[in-house]
């Protein structure tokens, strides 16, 4: 003894309610998406400008030209990339503490932070976390023009 009006499917109206979990998914989607390509880009542009300097530093005629053309190499190698080299940190490391000279390793070290949510077409928003990349190189010992003796 059913009552008539809770037999059968009629009225019920199934599958709607899972529009806007699905909707919400494709958006949640297509942002984490977006924001693993933006960390690939970000480490392409910073592994890119480290190499860029370390290669103008080591040939460079002296320490304080080596140190202003890694700077500049870097900052057109970002902005190469569509980054904004105002926001990179460069370092520069030469192994055991030793001076510019021949046979001595560099390494540069650039960091360039990545956006929390980045959007195509419209730019990033917040700062999640900092790429880095580094790149040596060793000065080299039996260039013409440089005081010393090669002792590598």
């Amino acid at each position: 003894m059913t009552p008539t009006r809770l037999q059968g499917d009629r009225g019920a109206v199934g599958g709607i309610e899972v529009l806007p979990f699905g909707m919400l998914t494709f958006v949640v989607g297509s942002l984490l998406a977006a924001n693993a390509w933006a960390v690939v880009d970000v480490k392409l542009a910073v592994t890119s400008a480290s190499r860029e300097a370390a290669r103008r530093y080591v040939e460079a005629p002296d320490a304080v030209t080596a140190s202003s053309r890694a700077l500049g190499s870097a900052r057109d190698a970002l902005r190469g990339h569509g980054r904004s080299p105002d926001r990179m940190r460069m370092q520069i490391e030469h192994k055991d503490g030793r001076p510019w000279a021949r046979c001595t390793r560099v390494r540069i070290v650039v960091t360039h932070p990545v956006a929390a949510v980045s959007l195509p077409w419209i730019g990033g928003y917040g700062r999640a976390f900092d790429a880095t990349a580094s790149h040596s190189e060793i000065i080299d010992p039996f260039r013409a023009g440089l005081p010393g003796v090669a002792e590598c």
